[in-house]
């Protein structure tokens, strides 16, 4: 399978990220590269223990700048931002997946499922290689559904 160019970027900037990351006490959640509009914009989502915080942001930005730089990962003009995944932060990654089993989630589909619609929300069961297993919260149903047929899944951290 082939990647995609923006594919290729991004595992090129997680993999030169990653490590400054944890010497500044940090870990890349995710790293997107998007065009918004007519502007390219590179995201590193940075995440620790606790949170973090726009210190830790900007040191994160300052520390991969000049790497970022000699690299060269990217042919076009971009707007990097280093940025925190927030409260409501979004699943992606299989690891994302399994360290959150149990807990509350909110889901989004592609196309509405016929009697519950396109915004779902309950309680993470399982996940297996892409099918994610989500419980209602009274503890009665469970539906499975492929991680690729939801917009987007994230954590529900509002009671």
């Amino acid at each position: 399978m082939a990647k995609s160019k923006g594919g290729v970027t991004v595992s090129k900037v997680w993999e030169l990220c990653a490590p400054i990351a944890e010497e500044l006490g940090l870990s890349i959640w995710d790293v997107r590269y998007v065009k918004e509009g007519a502007e390219w914009y590179l995201r590193i989502f940075i995440d620790k223990e606790g949170g973090v915080d726009i210190n830790d942001c900007e040191r994160m930005s300052r520390a991969v700048n000049d790497p970022l730089d000699e690299l060269d990962p990217i042919e076009n003009a971009y707007c990097l931002e280093v940025c925190s995944p927030g409260i409501e932060r979004e699943l992606v990654r299989d690891e994302h997946f399994e360290q959150y089993i149990g807990a509350d989630v909110m889901v989004r589909m592609r196309r509405p499922i016929e009697g519950l619609g396109r915004d779902l929300d309950g309680v993470l069961k399982a996940y297996d290689h892409g099918e994610v297993t989500i419980e209602d919260h009274a503890g009665e149903n469970e539906l499975t559904i492929n991680k690729k047929d939801a917009a987007w899944i994230k954590l529900d951290d509002f009671d």
